[in-house]
Parts: structure tokens; sequence; C-alpha cells
């Protein structure tokens, strides 16, 4: 079982700043064990040789027969019992303990009768200097991982901020912002030093442009061809006209109508796409827009008026947008095919199959349709592009009783 981290425990900036803490908490623990150490040694050798040295004195005095010196003592009273055995068993040692209330440096030797010689040398000020020196360690380790961290924040804060403004870029991208770049001043610099971040940012970069490139490369390829078409098609529509009538004549001039209907469709689109259209606002009574809107299309087709609303829009456009909703409906779904109005949102609802599971999670695709639908998948990318344009919001989900649902919500008039 993972333990679950909160968010912000994901954070690269969190990461990092949690490693270099650690990292320099070992370090300075480290370092401060081995000076503790080092110190402490070389203090207590000189403290130890300090006590032997007077333990030599005070044996070859007592073996003379002269006074012992102040701090030298036969079995003395304060001498550590480990001590006072060593020395019983023939052997010198040194210890520190506490006497009288203060440390102390113990030297210990036998002497006649299985009785311990003993110096006591005061070791106050070393285990003062010991005891300063680990607070210094302390302060000192404090003060050097803070500045650390601060320091290596800050460095690894500057490598986040580049990131997240890449990530910015590349949902800009992804929302449709071809023109977004991120531009990072180390790839225009060759003299700078490049960094990972920078070799992604142009990665970012080029593939933004190089995606760009093929985007408009493929519109003006749309736009051409439709313009290239509308030439030999309005030939061929006269022709079909001079036709005798009769059921080949009939098919030809069907034929011919929706090759028209496909390159106005193509037409439409490639103006959508360079983001030329303009708008032609004027308030309209959104309900009797949509009674216009089925009317016109011919269909039987329930508009349902649960809140009337006046809007600010493109008739045209809007008429656009509802019509192919409309269509679509009666082309692709089965009644009854109903459109309500509910103040400034529009749904228009089939009781058919529903949409494709790809054109509800990502939208409309020109050219694409499942399920041996006919069609050129045209409809719905143009009234998603009119939407656009007018400012509404178009969305395509399915009903929980089966049927596509397509849902225009439009900006209010104030």
């Amino acid at each position: 079982m993972r333990l679950a981290l909160p968010p912000w425990a994901g954070a690269l900036a969190v990461k990092a700043a949690a490693f270099i803490t650690v990292m320099s908490c070992a370090l300075a623990a480290l370092l401060g064990v081995l000076v503790h150490v080092s110190v402490t040694n070389q203090t207590v050798g000189q403290a130890r040789d300090l006590a032997l040295s007077r333990l030599a004195d005070a044996t070859q005095a007592y073996e003379a027969g002269d006074t012992l010196l102040p701090g030298a003592g036969v079995d003395p009273g304060g001498l550590p019992e480990p001590l006072r055995e060593l020395a019983a068993n023939g052997k010198r040692g040194t210890m520190v303990a506490t006497y009288r209330g203060r440390p102390a440096m113990w030297a210990a030797g036998p002497v006649s009768g299985h009785r311990a010689l003993a110096v006591e040398v005061d070791y106050s000020q070393q285990s003062r200097t010991i005891a300063g020196l680990d607070q210094s360690i302390l302060w000192s380790s404090a003060l050097a991982i803070g500045a650390t961290v601060l320091v290596g924040v800050f460095a690894v804060t500057r490598v986040t901020r580049r990131l997240h403004g890449t990530a910015r870029v590349a949902r800009r991208i992804t929302a449709g912002d071809l023109d977004a770049r991120v531009n990072d001043p180390r790839t225009k610099d060759p003299s700078r030093p490049q960094d990972e971040v920078a070799a992604v940012a142009a990665a970012l970069d080029s593939m933004a442009s190089s995606l760009q490139g093929k985007l408009l490369s493929e519109q003006r390829f749309t736009a051409d061809v439709a313009h290239e078409l509308r030439t030999p098609l309005t030939g061929l529509h006269a022709a079909a006209e001079l036709l005798p009538p009769g059921r080949p004549t009939e098919l030809v001039r069907d034929r011919v109508a929706a090759l028209r209907t496909l390159t106005e469709d193509l037409l439409e689109i490639s103006r959508l796409d360079t983001g030329r259209e303009r708008l032609e606002v004027d308030t309209e009574e959104l309900g009797a827009l949509a009674g216009r809107v089925v009317r016109a299309s011919g269909t039987e087709t329930d508009v349902r008026i649960l809140k009337d609303a006046r809007v600010e829009t493109d008739r045209r456009r809007l008429e656009r947008v509802l019509g192919n909703l409309v269509a679509n409906a009666h082309k692709h779904g089965a009644p009854p095919v109903v459109v309500t109005v509910d103040g400034a949102v529009v749904t228009v609802r089939d009781h058919g199959g529903g949409y494709p599971l790809y054109l509800v999670a990502h939208g409309p695709q020109r050219f694409r349709t499942e399920g041996g639908a006919k069609g050129h998948g045209l409809g719905l990318t143009i009234a998603l592009g009119q939407a656009e344009v007018l400012g509404a919001r178009l969305t395509f989900t399915n009903a929980v009783d089966g049927g596509a649902v397509a849902t225009l919500t439009l900006p209010v008039a104030e």
C-alpha cells in the first residue's frame, strides 16, 4: 500500500528542496561528527598524557617516601570504582568522571598492598571547550543548511519557472493557439550554456512552427481546391439543367447539388480556419429564430420554449449553426428531434444511437464518420467553428436514455 501524498508534494521545487535539505543535513552531521570526534580525541589525549605524567611523578614520590603533591593520593574517596579495580589488578589506566560536581581526569596505578595510587586532574576547561565546539557545530550547520536550501530553492525555482512557462505554451498550442512560442533566451544566444529546459523549449517551438506550417498548408490546399471546383461545378450545374427530364437527369442533378454543397462547405471551413470571419451583430429573439430555422429546414422538429431570451448575435451565423445541428439530428439520429430554448441555451436532441465516442471526447473532425454513417463530417465542424465566431459554446453529449444532445450556450444581451 502506497502512502498518499498531498498534491503539493508532487511539485519539482518541493522535491528538490527536500532532497537538498536531507543531503545538507546528512553532510553537516557527518562533518560535525568528524570534527567532534577529532577534537575530543585530541583533548582527551592531552588530558590523559598530563594525568599519566603526574601519576608517574606521584609514583616516584611515593616510592621515595616523599610527600605526595596535591591531587594525588592512595585510594582517594572520589576514585571511580572501575579504575580502582584496574589498579588493584596491577595495571594503569585513566578515566573521566565527575568529582565534586565538576569533570575530572583520573589516572591510577598499583602500589604495595593491592592499593591504588591515583591522580586527579581538573577537566573542566577541556569539557567546556568540547561543549562550545559542539554548540558552534550545531549553529554553523544550521546556518549552512539554511543558506544551502535557500540557494538551492532559488536555483530550482528558476528552472521550474521556465518549465511552467513551457507547459503553459504547450497548453496554449493544444487549445489551438499555434502562434504561441516559448522563446527561451538561451535558445536565441548560442554563447549562453544550453541546458535541458532550453532544449525542451526549442523542441516545442520547432514542433509548433512545423505544425502551424502544415496546418496552413492544409488550409490553403482546401481553399484552393474549393475555389478551383466552383467554376467547373457551375458549368456542370448549368449543363445538368439542360438535360431532358427523367430519372437519370434527377440523379445527375442530385449529385451535382451534393458536390456544390460540399464545395461551399469547404470554402466556409477555409474562411473559418483563416479567422477572417466578421460578425454582424444584432439583437434577436432566440425562440423566434429557432422557429424560423426549423420551418426553413422542412423537417418535423418539435420546438419547445421554456424561457425565451434576447441575445446579441449574428443572425445568419446562428441560423447556420442551428440549421446544421437540426439537419445532423435528422440525418444521423432518429425522431423525435426536439429543439429546446431555455434562456440563452439551445439544445438539439434526437433519439437515435447518439454521437460517436470520439466526437463526444474530442469534438467533430472533418471527413471522419463512424458506424456506417454517411457524410463528410463537415456540418458539425462548421457549426462548431461558427459558434466560436459568435463567442458561444457548443458541446456534444449523449443522453442517458439514448440520443445525441448538442448544447449551444450564447452570450446574453445586456
